[in-house]
C-alpha cells in the first residue's frame, strides 16, 4: 500500500472539497392541485401523475 510523500496542506483539502455541494432538488407545479412535486414523479398531495390517479389522495 503507498503511502503519501507528504502530508496535504489544509488549502489543498478544502479547495478540492469546493465541488461538495447539496443542490437543490427540481420542483414543478401539480396541474391538478398546483402543489409543488418533483418533475415526472406522482403528487404527493393529490396522487396524480400524467392525468391518471395512482395513490388515494393525502388530507
Amino acid at each position: 500500500m503507498t503511502v503519501p510523500k507528504r502530508r496535504l496542506s489544509k488549502m489543498k483539502g478544502r479547495k478540492r472539497r469546493t465541488h461538495y455541494v447539496a443542490t437543490v432538488p427540481t420542483l414543478v407545479k401539480c396541474p391538478k392541485c398546483s402543489a409543488p412535486m418533483r418533475p415526472h414523479n406522482i403528487c404527493e398531495k393529490c396522487g396524480e401523475y400524467r392525468n391518471r390517479n395512482y395513490l388515494p389522495a393525502k388530507e
